[in-house]
Order: C-alpha cells, then sequence, then structure tokens
C-alpha cells in the first residue's frame, strides 16, 4: 500500500515537471512587477495600476495584486513572454479577480495578444487572440466573455456563461483543447463546456469557406484556355490518335455529344466533359482554438469605480498543474478572506451603533438643557 502511494506521488511530480508554463505571476516581489509589466502611454488618461491586497485578504502578501486606482478610466498594461504556438496542445489561461469596491459597470477580464503588441501603445484597437473573463454593468450585464480571434474576426461564445458578482475574490479558468472542445470554471468549478465548432456559431463561417472555396475551384476550371480543356473534351466521331499517351492525357473516352446537355464554353465541336475536378481541399483544419504566436497577457478595460485586484496569473499547457496552482494560491486565502471581512462587516456594524447612540445622547443632552432653561424662566 504503501509502494503504491509512493508511486502515485511520483506520477503527480512527473506531471507536474512536464507541464510547460508560459506566464505565472503572483506579485510576491515587490516594487519589481514594475519591470515587467508595461503600462501604455497611448492616452494620458489612462488609469495607473497599483499592487494592493486590498481592504481585507487572506493574505496580505499572497494576495496582492494589480489594482486599479482611478474612477471613470480606461486602463491598459500588459506584460510579455517568450512566444510559443498551442498548435495539438491544450491552453489553459487562468487568474484571480476581486471586485471589493462591488462593481456597478466595468471589465474584470484579461487578453492574450500575440508577441508583436506594441505595449507602450496598447489599446481598445490593439488585436487580440483571446478575451476571457467577467463583465459588469448595472443590471442586464454580468456575463463571462469568451470571445476568440479567429479568421480576422472576433467571435464571442453564443451562450450566456454568468459571473460573480459579489466583492471577493474569484478564480476563472479557461481550457481550450487541441479536440475543439471547451471548458470555462470559476472557483475551480466547471460553469460551461462544449465544442468551440459550434457554440461559437463557426459552423455558418464553415460553410461560407466551403461555398467560397467550391467557387474557386469552379472559376479556375472555367479559366483554363480552351486549348487546355481540347485534351478531354472529343469529337462523337472521333478515333483515339496515335501519339494519345493515357499516362499524360488520361484515358481514351467517347461518349455522346453534349451528355446531359453539357456544353463545353469556347470549344465549337461536339465534345464531352472528360476531366473531374479534383476534391476540394478546404478547411480539413480549422485551427479555431490554435494560435501560432502567443507572447503577451494584459488588461484593456474600462472601470465606473476603481478597486478591482487582478491577481494569480497562469498560461500553461496542462489543466492538472493550473488546477494545483488554483489551489495553492486563490484555495488558501478564500477562506481567510471571508472571515476577515466578516470581521471587518462587524466592526464597522459596532462603530455605527456607538456613533448612533453617542448622536442621541448628545440630542438627549440639548433637550433636557432646553427644558431647564424653560423652567427656571417659568419660576421666575
Amino acid at each position: 500500500m504503501a509502494r503504491a502511494r509512493v508511486s502515485l506521488w511520483a506520477i503527480c511530480v512527473l506531471r507536474v515537471a512536464l507541464a510547460t508554463v508560459y506566464f505565472q505571476e503572483e506579485f510576491l516581489d515587490g516594487e519589481r512587477w514594475r519591470n515587467r509589466w508595461v503600462q501604455s502611454t497611448n492616452d494620458s488618461q489612462f488609469g495607473h495600476f497599483r499592487v494592493s491586497s486590498g481592504k481585507f485578504y487572506g493574505h496580505i502578501e499572497k494576495d496582492k495584486g494589480l489594482q486599479t486606482t482611478q474612477n471613470s478610466r480606461f486602463y491598459a498594461i500588459s506584460a510579455s513572454f517568450k512566444p510559443f504556438s498551442n498548435k495539438g496542445k491544450t491552453l489553459v489561461i487562468q487568474y484571480t479577480v476581486k471586485h471589493e469596491q462591488k462593481m456597478d459597470c466595468g471589465g474584470g477580464y484579461i487578453k492574450v495578444f500575440p508577441s508583436d503588441l506594441d505595449q507602450k501603445n496598447m489599446n481598445g484597437k490593439s488585436q487580440y487572440y483571446i478575451m476571457f473573463g467577467p463583465d459588469i454593468c448595472g443590471f442586464d450585464i454580468k456575463k463571462v466573455h469568451v470571445i476568440l480571434y479567429f479568421k480576422n474576426q472576433y467571435h464571442s461564445n453564443k451562450k450566456t456563461i454568468r459571473c460573480k458578482v459579489d466583492g471577493f475574490t474569484h478564480l476563472y479558468t479557461l481550457i481550450l483543447r487541441p479536440d475543439l472542445s471547451y471548458e470555462v470554471k470559476i472557483d475551480g468549478q466547471s460553469i460551461e463546456s462544449g465544442s468551440i465548432e459550434y457554440d461559437w456559431n463557426l459552423m455558418s463561417l464553415k460553410k461560407m469557406e466551403k461555398t467560397s472555396a467550391e467557387s474557386r475551384d469552379w472559376d479556375q476550371v472555367e479559366s483554363d484556355k480552351a486549348q487546355d480543356w481540347e485534351k478531354h473534351f472529343l469529337d462523337a466521331g472521333a478515333s483515339k490518335p496515335s501519339d494519345w499517351n493515357s499516362e499524360l492525357d488520361g484515358d481514351w473516352l467517347q461518349k455522346p455529344p453534349y451528355q446531359d446537355g453539357l456544353k463545353a464554353e469556347g470549344i465549337d465541336k461536339d465534345v464531352w466533359l472528360h476531366r473531374e475536378m479534383k476534391p476540394a481541399n478546404y478547411l480539413t483544419q480549422y485551427d479555431l482554438s490554435e494560435f501560432e504566436n502567443i507572447g503577451a497577457v494584459g488588461l484593456e478595460l474600462w472601470q465606473v469605480r476603481s478597486g478591482t485586484i487582478f491577481d494569480n496569473f497562469l498560461i500553461t499547457d496542462d489543466e492538472e498543474y493550473a488546477e494545483r496552482f488554483g489551489k495553492a494560491t486563490w484555495g488558501e486565502t478564500k477562506g481567510p478572506e471571508k472571515e476577515m471581512d466578516a470581521i471587518q462587516a462587524k466592526e464597522e456594524v459596532k462603530k455605527a451603533r456607538e456613533e448612533d447612540e453617542e448622536l442621541l445622547v448628545g440630542k438627549f443632552h440639548s433637550h433636557s438643557s432646553h427644558f431647564s432653561r424653560f423652567h427656571r424662566q417659568g419660576e421666575l
């Protein structure tokens, strides 16, 4: 039994060792985060970030993350890493977000960019590969965005995925697999999954491209010169030429004139179409979730009320590693965070009650003093 436990432990260690971690950020080294993250200077009105664990937290150091600091601002900041392709591999994107200001309208999502992102000039028009995370505005918008860039267009998941709306830290995970399946998790729990092909309405795009490919093939056929077609169109009464090479010219076939009403444009003889169109090799591999040059992650968003904290960023190819990382970060601090918030809430209630009591006592003394003066005047 002990040997079995050791073997299982060894397998787990090996699995973690084989995981490729493309990017990981926990903001545990003080102000050195500024050497890794680049604030966009595209707009002088962009809001600024600081690293903070907020007003309440599970651990004052482990819960430190990028926090928005100015109300009614756009924000744009990014970090780069060694470029990679996820072709044929699972891609896991994970991070935590905490709206301790009780978000009324603003984004809490992240974007994954190609490596050629101009970080200093990053803005809302900068091309990205993936946009993922919560977006809240009023009573209507409380959703998790999952947007993929494909064929020069942005495509949103057609399913409505509801996000968390409280003020606590939550763990968001997106998994894109090579078999074109996907999964969205919040706090380690799967809340949506399915097929990228169907849940992004890409079937219609496939049909459009299939029709376009067939049309291109037929246009190519029609544009061939008449003399090229003459190798494949025969007189109804013609005999096989002595120099006919079956390997080069194809089989010698003879059919009635204009079979099925077909007549080749530009050829006046009675002919039959011998040449068969080759199967169109269109979109045999769609690469709906494959990106060749991933090289940056960033926050490009708008917030009415600031205070959101982004932390525990992870981009990897291993689902198990992401799960372990989530448990070791958010999993360790989520409980103490709620406990601290509850303690603060009780203290605030106690303080408010004491202030009300002081106010009532003050009013009572004021009324007593007024009554005493009135009573003395009556005696006089």
